[in-house]
């Protein structure tokens, strides 16, 4: 009988990774060793494998090493694809995805063990008024359809003096421009600041991230590089991130958030640990939310702190970023100057999150938040009314199709953001499977052939 290695394993050094995602109890064992007579067997597959053969990979018969005959095959097209029963994932977006007995994928069978995953920064609905600051809070705004919905929470409902920060990037769809001046017109109580890097150092960036990535998506990571040290002078005490739901909870699923990410602000010991160390080394101890500003800033600044290094989690899309921004060092010279002075001082704004969900009335539904910000914000929709994922980017189409190209072809283990994010908000019914489904048809990037918006990308960096 010939063997084969099963669809979607591969051999890297001396392991066998698998690219995809696995059922339970299996989700996250992607990775098995092998020694060096395994690695030979299993390098000549497929193969006739003799007795003596078959008892040196005995623990990867029927998983990682099949009969050829039992060697599944990987759709090439949506139409072809295997569909979890509760909701949208399907086995073409998700190269390599697995479904149990009732045909769930992963995300659908560990919805209750996910539930409390909510966010990997400190969730805050309600903001104090600020007595340092003429803002109380900061946005970073994009014009999309999230970004919109969260200003006009925080200036409308609450009634926060705003800072919106916007970096206007080359590729900023119109309806986010039309979006942006129509929130200009309608929240009063909201500060707007654009900056826009200039051409030659974006262009030296983005080719260092095309080489990395096959993309140049940057987003929220130069904001953040561009817009700190505004944050730190203007004694800002809170700054949020306009994520939804389904984007953070998919940071679990990627493997780039472990579970103690999740509830790590609530942990009071760790956090009592963390205030020790800076008493001792004479810094101010830290408020919720600073932590996770410091985290996130040095890690741009400086690269990935030692604790992500030796872990098994890696984001490899920040990685990547920080990587292309020090190909430009005077971009992050202000950046570690402001680092030093609010770690110094204590005046750091806290990283926060809003609960979209919980805010919405337990659901955080597209259709109704984009009806709800067209009437409130004059915000506009961008072409094909259906889009709800991303709306700001005039080539996001770029980054799904790159995404999901390199995860096909196992060139990354980074399973496209979309693709979780689609369906983990079908699971959750921010929007009908239908809907999903049509998103998924129309407005997304899963092709195996390059998108147009490949090489509208690539004419803005190769000038």
């Amino acid at each position: 009988m010939t063997y084969d290695l099963q669809s979607r394993w591969k051999i890297e050094d001396h392991c066998l990774k698998y690219y995809g995602m696995r059922s339970k109890p299996n989700i996250f064992k992607n990775k098995y060793h092998l020694n060096d007579l395994q690695r030979s067997i299993v390098a000549r597959l497929p193969a006739v494998l003799s007795d003596a053969e078959m008892e040196a990979v005995k623990p990867f018969l029927g998983i990682q090493i099949v009969p050829a005959d039992q060697k599944r095959t990987i759709p090439k097209k949506l139409s072809e694809a295997k569909f979890c029963t509760d909701c949208i994932a399907n086995d073409f977006i998700i190269p390599g995805l697995e479904f149990d007995e009732n045909g769930r994928c992963p995300m659908c069978q560990t919805r209750h063990e996910t539930k409390n995953y909510k966010s990997i920064v400190p969730i805050m609905n309600e903001f104090p008024r600020s007595k340092k600051s003429r803002f109380d809070v900061a946005v970073f705004y994009t014009g999309g359809k999230d970004s919109t919905y969260l200003l006009y929470y925080l200036a409308k409902k609450c009634n926060l003096r705003v800072l919106a920060l916007t970096w206007e990037i080359p590729y900023m769809s119109e309806s986010a421009k039309r979006s942006i001046d129509g929130a200009k017109r309608t929240l009063d109580s909201v500060e707007f600041i654009t900056r826009k890097i200039s051409n030659d150092d974006l262009r030296t960036i983005y080719k260092k991230l095309y080489e990395l990535s096959g993309n140049t998506c940057a987003c929220p990571s130069l904001a953040y590089v561009l817009f700190y040290p505004e944050l730190v002078a203007n004694k800002v005490p809170y700054f949020i991130a306009g994520n939804e739901p389904v984007q953070l909870l998919g940071l679990y699923y990627n493997r780039m958030a472990p579970p103690i990410a999740y509830s790590f602000s609530k942990n009071r010991f760790l956090n009592l640990v963390i205030n020790v160390g800076r008493v001792l080394t004479l810094h101010p101890p830290l408020k919720s939310g600073q932590f996770h500003t410091l985290i996130t800033m040095k890690q741009l600044a400086y690269g990935s702190v030692s604790l992500l290094k030796v872990s098994d989690y890696r984001n490899e899309l920040i990685s990547n970023v920080t990587t292309a921004i020090h190909e430009v060092p005077d971009m992050v010279t202000l950046l570690k100057k402001s680092i030093r002075s609010s770690s110094r001082t204590g005046r750091i704004p806290a990283f926060v999150q809003v609960d979209l969900n919980e805010i919405c009335g337990g659901r955080y539904d597209w259709r109704a938040v984009k009806d709800l910000i067209e009437r409130e914000c004059g915000w506009v929709a961008p072409e094909g009314s259906g889009k709800g994922l991303h709306t700001s980017c005039k080539i996001e189409k770029c980054k799904e199709n790159t995404q999901f190209k390199r995860f096909y072809d196992m060139q990354s283990d980074m399973i496209p953001f979309s693709a979780l994010e689609i369906a983990l908000a079908s699971r959750d019914q921010n929007l009908s499977r239908e809907s999903a489904l049509e998103e998924l048809e129309n407005e997304l990037g899963f092709s195996l052939e390059e998108v147009p918006e490949c090489a509208v990308m690539r004419e803005y960096f190769q000038k």
